[in-house]
């Protein structure tokens, strides 16, 4: 099992939106899905992942994406505008959830029983890093991580590096995938 958790700064916390991108970049927490839970003509049923939603109105929102029960789901942009203006209006959806938990409340729970990676540039290669039993990835969206969280984030669990240039959020989430899938299946 692997997991995600995406910081999104600007995510609208209601679905008072017409489309992703102007909902507070939602489009890119719909890459980040796509490229956690999705091969091709597939789920990765291995995988879960969290958006923490800060935008306005009602800041935090939790998102969960669990790949092992998500079900009726394709990787369009239509699909997903949907799906999230529906579990934002707390309408169920199969394998995912919605709640008022905090990213900080969030990586203690997951630091109880499992690593936690944070990605940032400055952070120690990933080829230099042995990566534990199912790993928690912490991220942020276009506008990274703020400060005061990646700070909390690191009292529980390890700064690496894909590369010292700065790569978007799916992309890092791809090549973590990869990294693992190798890993499992040399």
């Amino acid at each position: 099992m692997r997991e995600f958790i995406l910081y999104s700064r600007l995510g609208r916390t209601e679905p008072d939106w017409t489309n992703l991108h102007d909902a507070g970049r939602l489009d890119i927490t719909h890459e980040c899905i796509v490229a956690a839970l999705f091969l091709s003509h597939g789920l990765r049923r291995n995988v879960t992942f969290h958006t923490i939603l800060h935008g306005p109105p009602k800041p935090p929102r939790h998102i969960q994406i669990d790949g092992q029960i998500l079900y009726d789901v394709r990787t369009d942009q239509q699909t997903w505008t949907n799906i999230l203006k529906k579990t934002l209006s707390d309408k169920p959806h199969p394998g995912i959830t919605t709640n008022k938990t905090s990213f900080e409340a969030l990586v203690k729970i997951k630091a109880q029983q499992q690593p936690i990676y944070v990605l940032e540039e400055g952070g120690t290669d990933i080829g230099e890093v042995t990566i534990g039993q199912n790993p928690v990835f912490v991220l942020g969206d276009h506008v990274g991580l703020p400060k005061k969280a990646e700070t909390f984030a690191l009292r529980y669990g390890t700064k690496i590096s894909l590369a010292k240039q700065p790569y978007l959020a799916a992309t890092c989430i791809t090549i973590l995938n990869y990294v693992l899938d190798r890993k499992e299946n040399p």
